[in-house]
């Protein structure tokens, strides 16, 4: 039998990741490429927070069935998806560190919207709500609880620096040039091996950096 809580979580957290997390997270690379001299994405319409602008189907199909299946199996968890990428010519960006800011300006931005979420939870925490399905206050609970634990979540994934992950981006940006070059070539050869193995090994390693966070935003202990 399915768990109506584990269900309530899952519809949360893929909500919450197509309609708000995943297009601020793309928005925010695209305005920062914007500002700091390459306009592609804005030729692309994505400096926009609209979901269908950021919407890629095979990310948001798997973000689905991931989570479809871990509610099937009885438990929750992060799915495993992705928003469609941002397109930056990086030849056309101004300023020494511009591609790490670019890169950065994703993860930043779902560091604020965890701190927006946690002003929520925190007051429905100081009401007496808890973040379960009981009642329509708990359900609100949780979708603000998921919607601070998703950002952090996504926030500490993407800055792991491996190809094609934002973290990437900053880690040659701050190394040696010729550092940089090799580390292109073996994330080239590599990148997609390396990408694999962080999926499948980092869930556990990102939950236990993630839980202090979405606890100390949340202001106590949920996770």
């Amino acid at each position: 039998m399915i768990s109506s809580f584990y269900l309530a979580y899952g519809i949360a957290w893929i909500a919450l990741f197509l309609l708000v997390s995943g297009p601020v997270h793309e928005c925010a690379h695209a305005f920062a490429a914007w500002k700091l001299g390459d306009g592609t994405a804005k030729l692309f319409g994505r400096i926009t927070l609209d979901p269908v602008a950021h919407f890629d189907p095979v990310g948001g199909g798997l973000l689905i069935l991931s989570i479809a299946l871990a509610v099937l199996q009885g438990y929750s968890g992060a799915g495993l998806g992705w928003a469609k990428p941002t397109p930056v010519n990086p030849y056309n960006l101004r300023g020494k560190h511009a591609d790490s800011i670019v890169a950065a300006a994703g993860p930043v931005s779902n560091l604020v919207l965890a701190a927006i979420f946690a002003v929520g939870l925190r007051y429905m925490l100081g009401a007496g709500y808890w973040p379960n399905n009981d009642s329509a206050p708990d359900l609100i609970t949780l979708v603000l609880f998921v919607g601070v634990e998703l950002n952090v979540v996504l926030a500490l994934f993407n800055l792991i620096p491996v190809a094609p992950l934002d973290g990437s981006h900053v880690l040659l940006d701050f190394v040696s040039p010729r550092q940089a070059m090799e580390l292109r070539v073996f994330m080239g050869q590599y990148g997609v091996l390396l990408l694999v193995a962080v999926i499948l090994l980092a869930g556990g390693v990102i939950g236990k950096v993630a839980a202090p966070i979405v606890n100390f935003l949340a202001g106590q202990m949920l996770v």
